[in-house]
């Protein structure tokens, strides 16, 4: 992994939208376990980080189904870290609709 500092760089100004949440791009994503997802998330709470995106479930009963977060790391870089509640759909093609 390679991340850069950028002087003046502001990854806050640009989102997607992606099931009603404003995905902050670009971004760095890393897959957990849901049970490493849920532990990094309690750990991050208990330090105080301030979420871009909550931890939460997202695409609920679809097949992307999954626990995502979003967060800057001191540098401003957006940091993603999911998991799926179905791992064999981490490539699976399918169609999202807002």
């Amino acid at each position: 992994i390679v991340a850069h500092l950028v002087r003046g760089y502001n990854a806050a100004a640009s989102h997607n939208a992606v099931d009603g949440d404003a995905v902050p791009v670009p971004h760095f994503g890393v897959v957990l376990s849901i049970e490493q997802f849920h532990a990094l998330a309690e750990s991050l709470k208990a330090k105080g980080i301030k979420f871009v995106i909550e931890p939460h479930l997202r695409f609920a009963g679809k097949l992307g189904e999954q626990f995502t977060m979003f967060f800057y790391d001191p540098s401003g870089n957006a940091l993603e870290f999911k998991a799926m509640t179905n791992p064999d759909n981490l490539f699976a093609k399918y169609t999202v609709t807002e």
